[in-house]
């Protein structure tokens, strides 16, 4: 069965282009040309995979984000910008898209990062099956993997799924230091061409949610020039 795609974009040439490249990948293709449509159809079709344009008309992509992961939402949403804007970018990803791509690109480029996204999905899918009912505790922190769900002195923490996966990931391979690229070939699942903005902006987010003082962090640790290590907080703490 093939896999669907919502592309919510305003312009009709990039939608018909994006289209017709990833029909002919394989993917089923259903399009909405401004934000209230997009979101209703997010709902409505069910798709495993959204492309949203950041700049649409009647709901921004910012807000469509948002109303989608206030609903519990967690289909992965690859966001599209025609600004080389930091702050649209690092807002996209705090909103809960899992990737971003800026105009103009290659409609070849843009179908390998959604099947790297799809890929990445499935697994942490399989990956929370095989954890069922299992709880991790570490320090203050209390993370239940198969309901996506982290609490810290027992309350919950609002992680975006991407900043779940990232802390799952770093509690499987706690007191290893990580680089960064290694964090974006297994997090994300593929190469960001040295774009290693995208750890330091979510490690510093996910630091601001599970650490008491994010300056002084107990959890998360930067090893300088080389990456970061999850640790266990000390005693006295």
């Amino acid at each position: 069965m093939s896999q669907k795609v919502l592309v919510v974009d305003d312009e009709q040439s990039i939608v018909t282009l994006l289209q017709y490249n990833l029909e002919q990948s394989g993917f089923e293709v259903v399009t909405a040309f401004d934000g209230e449509d997009g979101l209703n159809k997010i709902f409505s079709e069910d798709p495993d995979i959204v492309v949203l344009d950041l700049m649409l008309p009647k709901m921004d992509g910012v807000e469509v984000c948002k109303a989608v992961r206030s609903e519990k939402n967690q289909v992965p949403i690859l966001m599209l910008t025609a600004k080389d804007d930091e702050f649209d970018k690092v807002l996209g990803l705090e909103l809960g898209a899992d990737d971003y791509m800026t105009k103009p690109f290659s409609p070849r480029e843009v179908t390998a990062r959604l099947k790297a996204i799809l890929r990445r999905s499935q697994s942490l899918k399989q990956s929370d099956t095989s954890k069922e009912n299992k709880e991790i505790i570490i320090g203050k922190l209390k993370i239940l993997p198969e309901h996506f769900e982290a609490y810290r002195n027992d309350e919950l923490i609002d992680l975006t799924p991407k900043e779940f996966e990232l802390l799952i990931y770093l509690i499987e391979r706690q007191g290893r230091v990580i680089t960064r690229e290694h964090m974006l070939n297994s997090v994300w699942n593929y190469e960001f061409a040295g774009d290693s903005r995208i750890v330091d902006v979510h490690i510093s987010h996910l630091r601001e949610k599970i650490e008491e003082n994010p300056k002084q962090p107990q959890y998360i640790k930067t090893v300088r020039g080389l990456g970061y290590k999850l640790d266990y907080p000390k005693r006295n703490d």
